[in-house]
């Protein structure tokens, strides 16, 4: 009996320390889910808005602007210190019997101090205007997509060299071939900053030419 005893405890031993090892596998694995979550959903957000974008000039559609003090203007808005933003038009607006507007909207992406002054980084946030036809600024609805955001950059291909400005209000006058997004992340506890990479997505955009009226018709 206390040979049987004594093998019985030791194979609850055993089971003891697989389920706890498997415990803190699992939450090891939900912690890392989680954490990435709010980055994908920001990501696919992201890519959904650009494949949409509307090339300036057309009816109802804006300016497309990365990186310059314009941004957010037409919401009364303006990138923080230190910040990337990019404003653009795009064909993600959804339709619903409730809301009195069509699929086209304005959205402005930037980074914003985060609520929590305890929380490190800044939040990545999109805002959107939809009533592009309103004759006075109106607050944008601001959403937050994700939080503990270091550095957030945008830049636009031309078809030769990417740059981290563009502002088809000045002497742009068509979309760009694409756009790279660049997330840098705070560093967790125990990580070092210089050993994390920054998440990157590039965009590629369906940029038409916008046609020049003259006398007697287009060119």
């Amino acid at each position: 009996m206390l040979l049987a005893l004594a093998i019985c405890a030791i194979v609850l031993v055993a089971i003891n320390g697989v389920f706890a090892t498997a415990l803190r596998l699992r939450d090891k694995t939900a912690g890392a889910v989680e954490g990435s979550l709010p980055i994908n959903r920001a990501l696919a957000r992201l890519h959904q808005d650009l494949k949409g974008t509307v090339s300036p000039g057309r009816y109802l559609a804006g300016d497309f602007r990365c990186g310059v003090p314009a941004v957010g203007a037409t919401m009364g808005l303006s990138g923080e210190a230190g910040s990337a933003g990019l404003d653009f038009y795009t064909t993600t607006g959804s339709i619903t019997d409730k809301a009195p507007w069509g699929d086209l909207q304005e959205v402005f992406y930037e980074l914003k101090a985060p609520a929590d002054r305890d929380q490190d980084g800044m939040d990545l946030v999109r805002c959107v205007h939809r009533n592009l036809l309103a004759t006075a600024i109106q607050p944008p609805d601001i959403q937050w997509l994700m939080s503990g955001v270091q550095t957030l950059e945008f830049e636009c291909y031309d078809g030769t060299q990417w740059r981290n400005t563009w502002d088809t209000s000045t002497t742009d006058t068509n979309l760009p071939v694409a756009v790279r997004i660049r997330i840098q992340l705070v560093a967790k506890p125990g990580q070092e900053a210089g050993m994390m990479q920054p998440i990157e997505m590039v965009v590629p955009l369906a940029s038409q030419v916008r046609a020049s009226l003259i006398a007697g018709g287009t060119e």
